[in-house]
């Protein structure tokens, strides 16, 4: 007796069709992180989404440059290779958005992201037993006029950390 019949196989191969379509269709396109892939509403952007845009694509560019680690038949330490410029792209992007951004709300979220990133980046380094560098303070509001890291102009006095 077989245990898959003939229409049982069929309707097990048009699931597997489907499945890999669907995979196909959801899969990652890369050039979705190329800005000069997307229509914008305006006719062009403007200084500060310029900016941006070059800003954050260098980012995204530098993340996948770095997340090419070779195996070095360590899983863990080839995890680590690979997580740690995935966090420091996430948080190059969100210093993006602290930069020219102009939704308050956004902005706190990148303020949160680049903390939890840079604790995250920590965590894993002292895991494998690697040494931390010098810490620094996080940054918390950057604008194109504004100084990097350490500044706390801009912060509201009430906010709870």
């Amino acid at each position: 007796m077989t245990i898959w019949s003939t229409g049982r196989s069929a309707a097990f191969a048009a699931i597997i069709a489907v499945s890999s379509g669907t995979y196909a269709a959801l899969a990652h396109d890369p050039a979705q992180h190329d800005p000069a892939q997307h229509e914008h509403t305006s006719s062009a952007p403007d200084g500060l989404e310029a900016a941006y845009l070059t800003e954050n694509e260098t980012a995204m560019n530098k993340m996948m440059a770095d997340m090419e680690a070779k195996p070095t038949g360590d899983v863990d330490r080839d995890f680590v290779a690979m997580m740690t410029p995935h966090h420091q792209g996430a948080i190059d992007m969100a210093m993006a958005v602290l930069k020219f951004g102009k939704n308050e709300q956004l902005k706190r979220i990148a303020q949160e992201i680049i903390v939890d990133q840079q604790q995250e980046i920590a965590a894993m380094k002292l895991a494998i037993g690697d040494t931390l560098p010098p810490s620094g303070p996080a940054p918390t509001q950057v604008g194109p006029e504004n100084p990097p890291a350490g500044s706390m102009q801009g912060m509201d006095p009430n906010m709870k950390m």
